[in-house]
């Protein structure tokens, strides 16, 4: 994920601000999601379950991100879709709804695990955080394909 992370801030950094603070803000989400399931560089030896602030700290990036592409991304993207013709629109209409389902796998995982105070409620914890990991996954995917169609219709 983070390969092509850095291959999207490479092809399309620069082209529009608020796509540039998304892809940033996608960094913070993967670095945060790879610190706490224990994956490189962040290998955990001793397999402890993340503390509770560390969960915090990811959930509320994690909120950060889906809330700014709901609330300013889509929608400028959608605004150039329109512009760019039918086709354009029609794909911005076909992701969207399968972007919101991963939207709400966010939402879920953060309503169970963000007001955590000690780690007895971290049953089912890594199965959420896989779960989610893959949504995210796809989620990126999807994105990046809109941005891509933006981005090949309007040049």
């Amino acid at each position: 994920m983070l390969t092509r992370l850095e291959q999207a801030q490479q092809q399309w950094g620069g082209s529009l601000n608020a796509i540039d603070n998304w892809l940033t803000e996608r960094q913070d989400v993967l670095v945060g999601y790879c610190r706490l399931a224990g994956l490189p560089p962040f290998d955990k030896t001793d397999r402890a379950l993340p503390k509770s602030s560390d969960i915090q700290a990811f959930c509320q990036v994690l909120m950060d991100y889906i809330s700014a592409g709901h609330f300013e991304v889509f929608d400028q993207i959608v605004s150039k879709c329109k512009e760019n013709g039918p086709d354009s629109l029609a794909l911005a209409q076909r992701l969207y709804p399968q972007i919101s389902r991963s939207t709400d796998i966010a939402l879920t995982f953060n309503d169970k695990y963000a007001d955590l105070n000690d780690g007895s409620e971290l049953d089912g914890f890594d199965d959420s955080l896989s779960a989610l990991g893959q949504f995210l996954e796809e989620r990126f995917d999807l994105e990046d394909q809109l941005i891509e169609a933006l981005y090949k219709t309007s040049a």
